[in-house]
Parts: structure tokens; C-alpha cells; sequence
């Protein structure tokens, strides 16, 4: 015989538990997290199925629906929840006084209630969609749950029944199974589940989606978007899903000719508009393949009145802007919004004071490529047999031979920035003197007496004769690196100054100084000629043979005194660091990897990087991250005046900084 319950509507505040209801026991089932995804869906859908009530002492006992029960009450304390209030009427199922099956009623509904099997839950979605007609925002409101986990059960409800089957029998797992989704056709999920089990009988969801890939794209991956419309045009034949989002474009090979075509028209505008010689497109940018490839880039051409005038006004704005994204208080928001508007005014500002020449125009070109979702241009391309760089050719690029190192002009940097480099690499020169007291010993009694007996004729400028501290002036010098200030605070620590005492005479002082051994008199001048060094980058060969060979001497790898950081790449346009990153440290996929991220996670990503070496770098790749440096501050680099800045000028934009 069927108990039949009577429909009522009960005030929240009239609901109580039921001493019947099996879960009463287990407080931590009403505890808020494990009710949370109710409370929210009652709050948007309503009470969908009835509470299961019995009248005791005046009030409605809950006996089936506790975790609802729970959730209505927290409905109703929480002030934010619009609509829920004590009074507020729920619909109920009223269970007679006289009923003995109150426990059996209570289990029953709580057992019914236990998690579906998932694969059960994926091909009940499926049923509901394909045979009931209904749709993802129905199904979501039947089962009080979100349109997007309802999309995603269907998507597994919908594989093909052999490889269910399998899952089934645990012969594959369910995570394997859900990889055959990637691919709505399932004809095509049979086929690579037939040849993947005749290959290895264990598979992985990786293995699956690979072989997928090759099947088809989706039209929501972004290749999939950007040639959709006209793949459908030509007749393309798309393997449709019940979401769309999931259908997938079949013919692979159509996609990519269409892909081609779009980046070979882009390469094509950007030659016409820049007078390169070529344009070419490539799917995804090779850098194995383009290493034997040159590059120019536009020399300095001195701007007219207007073009001047318009520079002015750019330089006056970026320091202004300078001063703003300084501010510690700035929200990472308004930060990049500043950001964008120094690297749109420092591209115009470039584009007003540099040209390419007619002889690189006339061997270069743009080849368009696909990265991170949009089109990347990489410009100012020379292939392999149009590379040879002639002498003095403005802006040429090296051979890819090697056999001629890399203007050093490539990351042009500003003025302000060029000068604190000088300063900093001075400090690590100094440093390094102090270090090496014999060496400096010598060379500083050399200059004197050479100097004296070559009536005036120096050997060197780079240490002042008159032996006063160079003043070496530094824009965030609390903000360096400071292992060469370390470094010489450790050496000004190890000195002997027992002999200087202001309240002596001077004689007594230089008596005492005559007494030291010898090797503390050398610690003593190699520390104050180390302080009179000179703020420059590496010495010219033919201007100051001494200086030049002397400092690779003592410092012939500056990263032993210095070290790049935070500060340092913070003031570096987003374009460099990804080019350093790509180009001159060998992580090419990182840098695709980052253009898309905003600066901050680029300089934080590089502090790490340089202050501990990741475990997963090559060894080229840590032998590079340990030697890196601007290149006018090795100490074999350019000479000092053929790398002075002429300008704030920024950087041209490199192949990677493209898709920035």
C-alpha cells in the first residue's frame, strides 16, 4: 500500500530536525563547507524538491532533507540573501502522525542521494539532452547545479560506447576516457582508440589527446577561431557537437592553408609599409631553423623641426610618467595602463629618430608567424645567403658564422639607464682591485712613476693621479646589487689603519705607514686606487691598451662582483627582457611563453631566474644565465665612447617582444 504525503508550505523558522533522520548523528554533514553548493543553489533556483516534514510538539521536523534544512537556515542568517527570511514558506511533504516508516523513509532518500557513478551521471546528461530535447540551462536547473558542470558531463556522456565500456571496466581510466571528448566525432574517437590499444595496451589521457590533435582543430582554440569563417566558406568540413564550442574544423590541412594565407597577407602589409624586399609566413616560429638567419635594424636619422618638436614633447611626458609608476601605491591596473602609454610614446618617439637603411631595406624582410592566440610579426629578417655583413654597413647584423660579435647597439639602451650601468660596473672594477692588491699595487706605482717620467705623457686616464674618491652618481643606488659594496666593505675591513691617527702629526703617521709589512701597504693602495676609478664601459683596445688588459686580469668575468636583479630589469622596456630571455639566454619557449604577461611577472619571473638558476635550465642555459650582462659591460666589450647612447631611445622591437 502507498503512503501517500500531503503538500504544505512551512515557515522557515517553524522547521526543526527530526530525531528519526539518519544523519542526524553525523553533525559535520551540516557544517557550512559541506553545504555551501546548496545554500547557492537555492539561493537562485529555489527549494526544488520538498522537504519530507512530521508535526512534533508544535513544530515541522525535518526527517529527509537535513542538508536543505541546513542551508535554508544559513539563507536566512546571512543579511546579503535577498528573499529569506523566518517566515518566509518552503514547500514540504507532511508525513501522518501514525506512520512507522520514518527511519526506513529517511535512509531511503539519503541512499538515493549518494554520488552516481560518474560515467552513469555523463550518459544520464546525455540522454536527458539527446532524447528529452532539453538544454544545458534546463538540465543545470533540474538538478540545482551550474550550466558549466552540465556542459562538461555531456561532453563525456557523448563518447563513443566502446570506449565507455572500457572505462567501465577500468580497463582504461575515466581521466583517459574524458581525453576522447577533445574530438565530437565518435567514429574519429574509435578509430585512435582502436590503433592507440593496438600500439600500448595501457593508455594515458596525453597520448589521447595528442593523437586527437591531429584529427582536427577546435573551433575554440584560437587557430580554430581566427579561420573559422572562412574554412566554413570553402566548404570545410566540421565535425559538429551538440556545444558548439566543441565542434571541430576535420580538415587539418585546410586550416593551416587558410592560416597561411591570413599570415602571409599580414607579412605582405607589413612589408609594403615598412620597404623591406620580402615577406614570408611560418605556422609557429622556428627558432632552431632561424638561427642562420641575420637581422638589421633602423640606424639614428636626425629629425626634422616638427619631428623634434614632437620628441620634446614625448620626453617631457615619459619623465612625468616615470615619476607616477614609481609610486609603491600603485594598483597593478593603473600601473599597466601607464606602462602602455610609456611603450606607445617610446615607439613613436623611435619611429621619429630612426630609419632603416636603403642596403638593409633592400636584403630584409617580415615573416608573419602564429603565437599566444594573434599574429606575430618578425621584422628586419636577412637570410642565410644575403647575411654577409659588409664593412661599416649601418645597422647590418653579424654572420651567423660567429666569426663577428653582435653590435652591441641591438638593445639600445637609454641615456639615464647607460650611465647607472657605467656606475655600477666602475663599483665592480673596484671591487675587483681590491681583491687583487699586488696587481693594483703595481699598476698604480706604474702610472705614477711612468707618468712623471714621460713629462706628462699618461698611461692611462682611467685612474686619477690626484688620488681623490671618484663621486660616482647612481639614479636608485639603494636599489643595486650590492655584492661589490659587500665585497669592498670586507676589503676596507681587512685593512691595516693603526697608522692614521689625526691627533699625530703627519710625520708620526707616515712613520708609522713605513712601518707596515708590505703586503697591508698593498691592501691599503689598492683600495684607494680602486676608489678612484672612473664610471665607463669596457675600455677601447686602442685608447687605453693598459686598462683593457689589465681588467680582464682581475675581473674577468664581472658577475663575480655584480649581479642583475629586480631593480635593474624593472627598468628595461617588456621587449628586452623577453629578447634577453629568447635570444641571448636560450629560453626561447619561456619568452613566448611571458609576452603575454604583463611586465612585473616578466622582471619577477627574471629576478628568480638570475638569483637562483631553475633546476630544469640546460647547461647551456645555466652557463648563460650565469655569464649574462649588458653587453658594454663585459669586460672585453665595446670600447667606452662607441657605446654611449646618442639618445633616449628604445630598442627596436625584436622577434619575440613582437608578440608582447
Amino acid at each position: 500500500m502507498t503512503t501517500s504525503f500531503a503538500p504544505l508550505t512551512v515557515a522557515i523558522g517553524d522547521l526543526v530536525p527530526h530525531p528519526a533522520n539518519v544523519r542526524s548523528n553525523s553533525p559535520e554533514t551540516y557544517e557550512p563547507e559541506n553545504i555551501a553548493h546548496l545554500k547557492a543553489s537555492i539561493a537562485v533556483l529555489g527549494l526544488l524538491q520538498p522537504l519530507l516534514v512530521q508535526k512534533l510538539d508544535g513544530k515541522y521536523a525535518v526527517l529527509a532533507g537535513g542538508r536543505r534544512h541546513a542551508a535554508l537556515k544559513e539563507l536566512v542568517a546571512d543579511n546579503a540573501s535577498k528573499g529569506f527570511t523566518a517566515k518566509t514558506k518552503v514547500d514540504c511533504r507532511l508525513v501522518p502522525d501514525d506512520c512507522d516508516v520514518t527511519t526506513a523513509l529517511s535512509l531511503a532518500e539519503n541512499i538515493t542521494q549518494a554520488p552516481m557513478n560518474a560515467i552513469d551521471e555523463f550518459e544520464a546528461f546525455a540522454r536527458m539532452m539527446e532524447v528529452d530535447g532539453q538544454t544545458p540551462e534546463t538540465i543545470a536547473k533540474t538538478f540545482g547545479t551550474t550550466v558549466a558542470a552540465v556542459k562538461g558531463r555531456l561532453r563525456y556522456g557523448l563518447i563513443h560506447p566502446e570506449i565507455r565500456a572500457a572505462a567501465r571496466a577500468k580497463t582504461i581510466t575515466l581521466d583517459t576516457m574524458k581525453a576522447f571528448a577533445e574530438h565530437p566525432s565518435q567514429e574519429v574517437q574509435r578509430e585512435v582508440f582502436e590503433a592507440l590499444t593496438k600500439e600500448d595496451s595501457y593508455l594515458q589521457a596525453y597520448t589521447v589527446r595528442q593523437a586527437l590533435k591531429s584529427r582536427g582543430v577546435q573551433v575554440s582554440d584560437d587557430i580554430g577561431a581566427f579561420v573559422r569563417e572562412d574554412y566554413e566558406a570553402r566548404g570545410g568540413a566540421v565535425a559538429a557537437d551538440l556545444l558548439d564550442e566543441h565542434s571541430v574544423l576535420e580538415d587539418a590541412a585546410l586550416v593551416e592553408t587558410i592560416l597561411l594565407e591570413k599570415l602571409g597577407a599580414a607579412a605582405e602589409e607589413a612589408r609594403i609599409k615598412l620597404g623591406f624586399a620580402w615577406a614570408d609566413a611560418m605556422v609557429r616560429y622556428d627558432y632552431a631553423t632561424m638561427a642562420d638567419y641575420g637581422r638589421v635594424y633602423p640606424g639614428p636619422i636626425e629629425p626634422d623641426e616638427a619631428a623634434q618638436k614632437r620628441i620634446d614633447e614625448i620626453t617631457a611626458e615619459l619623465e612625468k610618467l616615470q615619476l607616477e609608476m614609481e609610486d609603491e601605491g600603485l594598483e597593478d591596473a593603473a600601473y599597466n595602463v601607464l606602462y602602455e602609454r610609456v611603450d606607445a610614446l617610446e615607439d613613436e618617439a623611435r619611429d621619429l629618430q630612426e630609419a632603416y637603411s636603403a642596403e638593409d631595406l633592400a636584403r630584409a624582410g617580415v615573416i608573419a608567424s602564429w603565437s599566444n592566440g594573434q599574429i606575430t610579426l618578425h621584422v628586419g629578417l636577412v637570410r642565410p645567403e644575403d647575411t654577409v655583413k659588409k664593412e661599416g654597413a649601418r645597422g647590418s647584423s653579424a654572420s651567423p658564422t660567429g666569426e663577428e660579435a653582435p653590435d652591441a647597439g641591438e638593445i639600445t639602451y637609454p641615456a639615464s639607464l647607460a650611465e647607472d650601468l657605467k656606475t655600477e660596473r666602475a663599483m665592480a672594477l673596484g671591487a675587483a682591485m681590491a681583491l687583487h692588491p699586488e696587481a693594483t699595487l703595481d699598476l698604480t706605482l706604474f702610472k705614477l712613476v711612468s707618468d712623471v717620467l714621460a713629462s706628462g705623457m699618461s698611461v692611462t686616464q682611467a685612474i686619477k693621479i690626484e688620488a681623490r674618491k671618484e663621486y660616482r652618481n647612481h639614479a636608485k643606488m639603494d636599489e643595486i646589487d650590492e655584492t661589490s659594496l659587500e665585497q669592498v666593505a670586507a676589503a676596507h675591513d681587512a685593512l691595516d689603519l693603526s697608522w692614521r691617527d689625526d691627533t699625530r702629526p703627519p710625520a708620526d703617521q707616515f712613520a708609522a705607514f713605513r712601518a707596515l709589512e708590505a703586503g697591508e701597504k698593498a691592501k691599503l693602495v689598492a683600495y684607494a686606487t680602486a676608489s678612484t676609478t672612473q664610471s665607463c664601459f669596457a675600455r677601447d683596445r686602442q685608447r687605453d691598451s693598459l686598462m683593457h688588459d689589465f681588467e680582464i686580469e682581475i675581473m674577468p668575468d664581472i658577475r663575480a662582483h655584480w649581479m642583475p636583479n629586480a631593480a635593474l630589469f624593472n627598468r628595461f622596456k617588456k621587449a628586452w627582457l623577453l629578447k634577453i630571455l629568447g635570444e641571448d639566454l636560450g629560453l626561447a619557449q619561456e619568452a613566448v611563453t611571458l609576452a603575454s604577461s604583463s611586465k612585473k611577472e616578466i622582471v619577477a619571473f627574471c629576478d628568480k631566474l638570475f638569483a637562483e638558476p631553475f633546476a630544469t635550465l640546460t647547461e647551456a642555459q645555466r652557463a648563460a644565465v650565469a655569464a649574462w650582462c649588458p653587453p658594454m659591460m663585459q669586460t672585453a666589450g665595446v670600447a667606452c665612447d662607441e657605446a654611449e647612447p646618442a639618445a633616449e631611445t628604445p630598442e627596436p622591437d625584436s622577434e619575440i617582444a613582437q608578440a608582447a
